[in-house]
């Protein structure tokens, strides 16, 4: 069975691999379009802020995006190829990461076995609040892992993990 505190580290560490790849890169940096299909760091942190939304509703904590915000960059939205009214920028996506991972953590501390073990519906069937929250983890660290390529998009040069 998954364990709350086991869930709070994998998030923890995502969060960590996030800082130390976006450490010295600008709001401008933030929205370069890499040359293949795919989205700049600024969608991919706002996506990532976004399934934290869903994680933190599901813990019954406070989301750190409004809806509105959530939505632009949400599953099927389009990049982010500009800067815009629309768009959040980076320094408070990296805020927002950091104040979800202290609702992350307080709702998981909360959380006894029992809630995990509870049965609810998501677009993979049906499932355990425990296993859900772990897909959660599970597809941000598969966008966490962009963020390596799109910080050498900046001209970074360098090796961070």
């Amino acid at each position: 069975m998954i364990k709350a505190e086991d869930l709070i580290s994998a998030f923890a560490r995502n969060l960590d691999i996030i800082k130390r790849q976006t450490k010295g890169l600008s709001h401008k940096d933030s929205l370069l379009q890499p040359p293949v299909r795919g989205n700049c760091l600024n969608w991919v942190l706002g996506h990532i802020v976004g399934n934290r939304n869903q994680v933190l509703q599901i813990l019954d904590e406070k989301v750190v995006l409004s809806e509105t915000q959530a939505a632009r960059y949400g599953y099927g939205s389009q990049p982010v190829c500009a800067d815009g009214p629309d768009i959040v920028k980076f320094e408070e996506l990296l805020a927002a990461l950091e104040r979800s991972q202290e609702g992350i953590t307080a709702g998981l501390r909360r959380a006894t076995p029992e809630d995990l073990a509870k049965e609810v519906k998501s677009h993979l069937g049906i499932t355990t609040v425990g296993q859900r929250l772990f897909f959660m983890y599970f597809h941000e660290t598969y966008h966490t892992g962009q963020t390596e390529l799109l910080r050498q998009l900046a001209g970074t040069n360098d090796k961070v993990i």
